[in-house]
């Protein structure tokens, strides 16, 4: 147990660690060894960085193969293998662990909590997840990547169509991932549930922190049907089953309902903590609380509810029935209203708000406009005929990508401006982050848009060249330079962060004047967190804190509270610095968990022994051997 004294005196923090804790925090073993959340959630952030700009490598080359009809850039199984691992590289390995980045660096702060429930097992999600990613991708050089497109449909994954080690690859990594996934949801429901600072009620909650806690519930719930798709699919191609051998009594829609109970809810799993992140920014940056909190509460569990009413939308062309298609077509309809809300309470945020258009509040609109194009899409997709014209063709394409890099990503890259502060105790710069915004907006529509068409006049999804003929040839190629576009907009980002890092200010405490508990300490914060455990009072609870005469709507006075506009550089009775400045703190002893390297040996055992499947049966007991040594070691580990 590592222990540190943390004095915080009237006019400044001093953070006295023990000699353990100061060089336990130093080199590349402290990062392997490190439970400390917010190092966990940096890790998170570079390994889900890292393997976007991989998958959106594996993006151009399909853009490139499409350029002209009948190209030969690429073969039609190298095609296969990069529109595979794109999908399936941005959706699990850069998408999902970049919001998880978001859970483990904010949540805890947000709650007002010094660490999450179980420190240890976080480390150990973020080691399986790191260790599935790169064994998915191990599969280029191993045999051959995977190539039956992310759905894995049935029978295309079979030994008779699929023959070499990439669909093993691919099982193997996504249930390595899943059990990633599960275990840092699980701790992250404790931590939200059982941590929260005194007087921090559910409806005190900030809604990013609400958005998360929903986005765990629904990982609980649906990771276990795609795991026991992927066990099934496992026991088919290596064990003699017939799961899905329909010449021996198996059935492929069997796959496809399971695959599409975990698939539909994924996608919430994945604009969840979106919309959570956009609705952190748009009160801020218009200094004006949330509009419609307590809708947007309900209105998120209802969009989660009804996330497992819907897979089925994704089946219409299979043939289910009418009854069936219009009871999955009503239900995805319904899921609009909510989503719908959701939208309209935004608007209503920034409606007669005092706005900055920092770079954050840029990306923050521009989710809002994205976000609108990509459901009116999907609308169109809950209209059985509709959808039957337009499945497998790219119309689909166009309307996810919307909805997952119109949505998502631009939410994330909004949420990293905003936070990035917290995060390094650096600003990003501004003005190349308003290029970025600009570039990235147009672009995202230069690729996307143009994907209407080419589906309405007839372009498959999943082909690797088309006929002149088809007459899409410069809809594609205009895609085509939008990706390039787009990937110039991401190398802005990149180039971005490293210049800011090394040559930007530093950052105070409260940048932007933050309406939520993480904005009360320093950046970047302590190893403690906060060297008193708040109490909190009501929603908004650091604007509460320095906004005690607020009207009773809420309403916070304008700009520093003496008529200037420049809120962002000190609010009435705030200088920037935390918030323990305001309020004299007594010394306290803080009890930390010590760095372990049990969870890292843990995930490598676990990681070993499922290896078995893709190389040779006799290292699963090597790495049950490993993983329980780590699994001993960790239970008699002092906490």
């Amino acid at each position: 147990m590592a222990v540190v004294a943390a004095p915080i005196p009237h006019g400044g923090g001093v953070v006295v660690p023990t000699t353990e804790v100061t060089r336990s925090y130093r080199g590349l073993w402290s990062w392997i060894t490190t439970v400390d959340h917010k190092r966990i959630g940096i890790m998170y952030g570079v390994a889900a960085g890292t393997f976007f700009l991989i998958g959106g490598l594996e993006a151009l080359v399909v853009r490139l193969q499409l350029w002209v009809p009948n190209n030969t850039l690429v073969s039609a199984s190298t095609f296969n293998a990069m529109f595979t691992m794109h999908a399936t590289t941005m959706i699990f390995l850069a998408v999902m662990p970049l919001s998880v980045a978001f859970f483990n660096f904010i949540v805890p702060l947000q709650i007002g909590a010094r660490d999450v429930a179980f420190p240890r097992l976080n480390a150990f999600s973020f080691w399986v997840f790191i260790s599935g990613g790169i064994l998915l991708n191990l599969s280029f050089v191993l045999g051959g990547a995977p190539d039956a497109g992310w759905f894995g449909y049935a029978n295309l994954t079979s030994k008779q169509f699929s023959p070499g080690p990439g669909i093993d690859f691919w099982i193997l990594g996504l249930q390595v991932l899943g059990i990633s996934s599960v275990a840092g949801a699980l701790n992250f429901l404790v931590t939200i549930i059982n941590m929260r600072a005194p007087g921090m009620t559910y409806m005190r909650m900030p809604i990013f922190t609400w958005m998360s806690l929903i986005t765990m519930i629904l990982l609980v719930l649906a990771f276990p049907a795609i795991t026991i798709g992927l066990v099934l699919l496992m026991f088919d191609r290596h064990f003699g089953t017939n799961f899905f051998e329909v010449a021996k009594g198996g059935d492929v829609i069997l796959w496809q309902n399971l695959f599409w109970v975990f698939g539909h809810p994924e996608v919430y799993i994945l604009i969840l903590p979106a919309m959570g992140i956009v609705s952190e920014i748009l009160p801020v940056f218009s200094r004006k609380p949330l509009f419609g909190y307590a809708v947007m509460v309900f209105s998120g569990m209802a969009i989660a509810f009804l996330a497992f009413g819907v897979w089925a939308h994704h089946m219409f062309a299979v043939g289910l029935g009418p009854l069936t298609d219009a009871i999955f077509s009503a239900t995805t309809m319904l899921i609009a209203i909510p989503t719908g809300v959701k939208i309209f309470n935004w608007i209503s945020t920034m409606w007669g708000g005092s706005i900055r258009y920092t770079t954050a509040m840029l990306y923050a609109v521009g989710f809002i406009a994205m976000f609108i194009i990509g459901g009116l899409s999907g609308v169109m997709h809950s209209s059985p005929p509709a959808d039957l014209q337009q499945s497998d063709t790219y119309f689909v394409v166009a309307h996810i990508h919307y909805v997952l890099i119109g949505g998502s990503i631009t939410a994330l890259l909004g949420g990293i401006y905003y936070w990035f502060p917290k995060f390094s105790g650096r600003y990003l710069n501004e003005t190349l982050g308003k290029w970025n915004f600009w570039t990235f907006f147009i672009t995202i529509n230069m690729t996307f848009m143009p994907m209407h068409w080419t589906g309405l006049l007839g372009m498959p999804r999943r082909v690797y060249t088309y006929a002149p003929e088809l007459g899409v040839t410069t809809l594609n190629q205009i895609s085509t330079v939008g990706a390039i576009g787009l990937a110039f907009s991401i190398l802005l980002f990149v180039v971005n962060v490293f210049v800011s890092l090394r040559y930007s200010p530093k950052a105070v405490a409260d940048p932007w004047d933050g309406a939520t508990l993480e904005w009360s300490i320093s950046s970047p914060p302590p190893i403690y967190n906060f060297a008193q455990v708040p109490v909190v009072h009501s929603r908004d609870a650091f604007w509460a804190m320095k906004y005690p005469d607020r009207t009773e709507h809420g309403d916070l006075p304008d700009g520093d509270g003496t008529g200037s506009p420049h809120a962002h550089l000190a609010p009435t009775g705030h200088t920037g610095q935390p918030a323990a400045d305001l309020v004299e703190a007594k010394p306290t002893l803080i009890h930390m968990p010590a760095p372990s390297y049990f969870p890292f040996i843990v995930a490598m055992g676990l990681v070993i022994a499922g290896s078995g499947i893709v190389f040779t049966f006799a290292l699963t007991p090597v790495g049950i051997l490993i993983m329980m040594a780590g699994i001993f070691g960790w239970a008699f580990e002092p906490a």
